[in-house]
């Protein structure tokens, strides 16, 4: 053989190498997800102990969540507690367990829940939109935890996780029971529904979708088919934008889908469109002024396209406050990326505002 020849069979051998590579890449990449940085949504430790629990909010809708307790606590103390609340569409097995692990392991007595509509809570027809439910779950979530007699009701915080962190602020507004409020990748709903991201959606857009939400209630209530709207996407394409992939890369991969028993996996993250324009009249940063003297801390990835939530309602926040900018981290690294995640952060926060 020539060495001319050989050569071209070598040429030959990595051309077919990097069209295989590509083929591969190419058939993988929609099941694919990043777990890159610790990704570990379903994180489980052996240091706590978790229960499943369930309580009543102020409209006697039954809350469902998961109470972690460190294994080493001291019952016959009074310990404090955090509330975990998950993020806007999700369940508490998304991102909420994970938080509430983590700080569980670190000595306090945590609970996540699934808000109203959502999960394992009560709440007809599923999916719903109801903001000051939402909050309402909050403070059901103080009403139980401050009974417990190994909880200290006068330390209780709450922490937030994208939607959820409206949600708490919301709620801890009128509730001066939460001493400590944090939230991670907040997404204020309300702006986001009046005016999308960066103020992108014009005001007749808006009053496109109240009126085609409107027009849809006389179809539901005449017993025609609910309709669901936003979300994320449920297929891979080429097509999609980078906010659209990176919560599809969560919610519709193993990283992160997770189903309650009886629902659709096809449903998850997307609210009614007839309850979801009640967004438009949710205004959780008004008054936020109020919530001092009691501390606030707002966490955000550098790179995350929900930035402006959490730098608007630190601005209009008065002291003490603190903004937390992770770098290098975007909206949804802050779900599940134990290795981005500031968690001594959150712990010496919540350690000096519930001691």
């Amino acid at each position: 053989m020539t060495e001319e020849n050989k050569m071209q069979i070598t040429k030959r051998i990595r051309t077919f190498i990097t069209i295989l590579g590509v083929f591969t890449m190419t058939n993988t990449s929609a099941m694919a997800q990043d777990m890159s940085n610790g990704a570990n949504n379903f994180y489980k430790s052996e240091k706590v102990t978790v229960q499943k629990v369930t309580f009543k909010n102020q409209y006697n809708m039954k809350v469902a969540g998961n109470l972690f307790t460190p294994k080493d606590v001291n019952k016959s103390a009074k310990s404090a507690s955090i509330i975990v609340g998950h993020p806007m569409g999700a369940v508490k097995e998304q991102s909420a367990n994970l938080y509430a692990t983590k700080l569980a392991e670190r000595g306090f007595v945590t609970l996540s829940i699934d808000l109203s509509f959502w999960g394992e809570s009560e709440g007809q027809p599923r999916n719903a939109v109801l903001p000051d439910m939402y909050a309402e779950d909050f403070s059901a979530a103080v009403d139980y935890l401050g009974i417990q007699p190994f909880v200290d009701k006068e330390r209780i915080g709450v922490l937030g996780i994208c939607g959820s962190g409206s949600f708490a602020i919301s709620a801890a507004k009128i509730d001066q029971r939460m001493k400590a409020i944090a939230t991670v990748s907040m997404y204020d709903m309300g702006a986001a529904n009046r005016n999308a991201l960066n103020h992108s959606l014009t005001l007749e857009q808006r009053k496109k979708i109240i009126a085609d939400a409107a027009e849809q209630r006389y179809i539901e209530f005449t017993g025609g088919e609910t309709k669901y709207t936003s979300g994320t996407v449920d297929e891979l394409t080429e097509k999609l934008n980078p906010i659209e992939r990176e919560f599809y890369d969560f919610y519709r991969t193993p990283r992160g889908e997770f189903t309650p028993k009886g629902a659709s996996p096809k449903l998850t993250t997307h609210p009614t469109l007839t309850s979801n324009v009640k967004f438009m009249n949710f205004y959780p940063f008004n008054d936020i002024d109020t919530i001092s003297p009691r501390p606030m801390l707002f966490i955000a990835g550098e790179t995350a396209h929900s930035k402006e939530f959490s730098e608007d309602a630190y601005k209009l926040a008065v002291e003490p406050k603190e903004l937390l900018i992770i770098p290098s981290a975007g909206h949804v690294d802050m779900y599940d990326r134990v290795n981005l995640i500031p968690w001594d952060k959150l712990d010496s926060f919540f350690k000096k505002n519930l001691k």
